[in-house]
């Protein structure tokens, strides 16, 4: 299989099709080589219009939600981000060609040493990779763009505390059947929110609490 010509073909018939057309989202899906980060065994569907399983219940998105998601972000050369779910570390080497500096986290210590493992490959070092809960992270720095790859019931306002001034924050709501991609922005004093499409992703995976002892 040419890889080369099928992420050509994946830009041209999948990505650029559902209308992402900003020409430095497009050249990142040209550099970074998404079959690098696949199981072996699924490098022939890396290029497919399909939601990989990676493992523990989550999915790898289509290469047209990552496309979308990016060009709803509008991530700028000097953007810091915040990737929450790791996953396959694909996405975050496009946030981190298309940005300053990523730190992105996911729950699960395999998805952050295989990702980390990925990204050394391909040459990629400003992203820092966290095994963290979402729920209990604290983060020591604001962000410019927070990223949800998993999807989440309810508006996810808690992370405005997180942003910059002028910040914003893609996230997936609602429940099943029928999800909305939605770009969050913080101003001055209000906040916007704007739908960019529809989608379904699983959701936002969290650790397994230990319940309080209570007599």
């Amino acid at each position: 299989m040419n890889f080369e010509t099928a992420r050509d073909n994946m830009i041209t018939s999948q990505v650029r099709a559902w209308d992402v057309t900003d020409p430095r989202i497009l050249e990142a899906m040209k550099a970074v080589p998404r079959e690098e980060f696949v199981q072996i065994p699924q490098r022939k569907l890396a290029f497919a219009d399909l939601a990989l399983p990676l493992g523990h219940d989550q999915f790898m998105m289509k290469p047209v939600v990552e496309g979308r998601t990016l060009q709803a972000l509008g991530i700028n050369p000097e953007d810091d981000i915040l990737e929450v779910g790791t996953g396959s570390g694909y996405l975050t080497a496009l946030l981190a060609t298309l940005g300053k500096h990523v730190d992105s986290i996911d729950i699960h210590a395999d998805f952050i040493e295989q990702a980390g493992n990925r990204l050394e490959k391909q040459g990629i070092s400003n992203a820092h990779l966290m095994q963290q809960d979402l729920f209990s992270f604290k983060p020591d720095r604001r962000y410019d763009a927070i990223v949800l790859t998993g999807s989440v019931s309810e508006r996810p306002d808690f992370l405005l505390e997180w942003l910059k001034p002028g910040g914003r924050i893609f996230a997936i709501v609602g429940q099943p059947p029928v999800m909305q991609a939605q770009l969050i922005e913080k101003n001055a004093d209000s906040v916007t929110v704007t739908p960019a499409f529809e989608t379904l992703v699983p959701p936002l995976k969290e650790p397994a609490r230990t319940p309080d002892f209570q007599l």
